[in-house]
């Protein structure tokens, strides 16, 4: 009989990124039954690390659009280098937070799903960026990141389990690991 570990078992990426995705869309119209389809073997959590790549154009593009001048070389490799360490910072700070409140078993669903709508926050990045500043271009901002910091907690409170204030700690440990790093790298590139 074929253990868990048996390749043969394991959905090809493909359809490990469509169903993440799916479950992304979902979990970002307030459905819970998108965790459903977040993986849960280590290897589905692990291919769930695949929406970095996703969204790694969106992040250079939108590095490069924020930026006063084109970046040297030095600071694309210290972008890159925070890009990489938020998304395993935050994996592994939230694993340990997920230990200490007693949700470890969960956790794999969580960061699974969180992978996934990070690739839905980007996508919403991009799309407001052509509005132009000012009143609309403002506001449109403000709602869009009140919206990822309510999916990020939706994501965090359904599918850990946790009341809604502990799930806020979830979202306040990203925007912190987002905050140095970002912090971190404009003191490396001397902004």
């Amino acid at each position: 009989m074929p253990g868990l570990n048996d390749p043969a078992q394991i959905p090809p990426l493909r359809l490990q990124i469509s169903a993440g995705l799916h479950g992304a869309f979902l979990l970002a119209r307030g459905r819970a039954e998108g965790l459903l389809l977040a993986a849960l073997s280590p290897e589905g959590v692990a291919r769930s690390f695949w929406a970095a790549a996703l969204c790694l154009p969106a992040f250079l593009g939108l590095r490069l659009l924020s930026s006063d001048s084109s970046p040297d070389l030095a600071s694309l490799v210290a972008d890159l280098s925070a890009y990489a360490a938020s998304w395993a910072g935050y994996a592994l700070a939230s694993r340990w937070t997920a230990e200490r409140l007693g949700v470890l078993q969960r956790w794999p669903r969580f960061i699974a799903a969180w992978n996934w709508c990070n690739v839905v926050q980007y996508l919403l990045l991009v799309l407001i960026l052509p509005v132009p500043t000012g009143l609309v271009g403002s506001w449109l901002g403000i709602v869009t990141a009140g919206y990822t910091l309510w999916l990020e907690w939706f994501v965090a409170r359904e599918a850990l389990g946790l009341p809604g204030g502990r799930a806020v700690g979830f979202v306040a440990l990203d925007v912190a690991i987002s905050l140095f790093l970002t912090g971190f790298v404009e003191l490396l590139s001397g902004h």
